[in-house]
């Protein structure tokens, strides 16, 4: 139980700063993710329940939380979204979970998918793991500058701690690294 205390007192406290946020609309949102450096996090699309089961285990998919159909017509979407926005994605990263790697898939194809641990779900976990894995992602979104859009797909609790924002499945932040290396919430996106 100690394992859990520090996670949930991160959501609930990323929780909290997510309702002072001030974000653009969704249109202006997706308009962004079409100029120079643009980031998005998306949490992976549907897939049923919370957490993973007790068996889990990370390079087998028949024991982890996978995408159910309502899942796969997202992730399909999201992509349809990108190519008739005309949006160019410069890399695609992924947490190395079943159903990250497959909502990048769906979307995007096989061939854009690189796994990234730094974007793996500490769900559960204890604070210290969050916050070096936290420390790792904002490294990474902060060096991107392009060419086109760097997409994430990952995990609730990775973008409520790097944004502050909570995310739906299959929701997209798109944000702004700013100087101090913290992130600028643009706004959010969905398929």
């Amino acid at each position: 139980m100690k394992l859990l205390i520090p996670s949930l007192t991160a959501c609930l406290g990323a929780a909290l700063l997510a309702s002072s946020v001030s974000v653009a609309s969704a249109a202006d949102a997706w308009s962004d993710l079409n100029q120079a450096g643009a980031i998005v996090l998306f949490r992976h699309a549907t897939a049923p329940g919370i957490g993973d089961p007790a068996n889990f285990k990370l390079n087998d998919c028949s024991t982890q939380r996978n995408l159910d159909d309502k899942g796969r017509a997202e992730a399909r979407q999201l992509g349809e979204q990108f190519r008739s926005r005309k949006i160019t994605v410069g890399a695609v990263l992924t947490s190395q979970w079943c159903r990250t790697r497959d909502t990048a898939r769906l979307a995007f194809g096989n061939e854009a998918v690189k796994d990234e641990p730094a974007f793996n779900s500490f769900f559960g976990r204890s604070s210290g793991i969050s916050e070096t894995q936290t420390a790792q992602a904002r490294t990474i979104l902060a060096r991107w500058r392009g060419p086109g859009t760097l997409v994430v797909v990952t995990h609730q609790v990775n973008i409520s701690a790097l944004t502050g924002v909570g995310s739906a499945s299959a929701e997209g932040v798109v944000v702004r690294p700013a100087a101090d290396g913290s992130l600028r919430v643009v706004g959010s996106v969905t398929p």
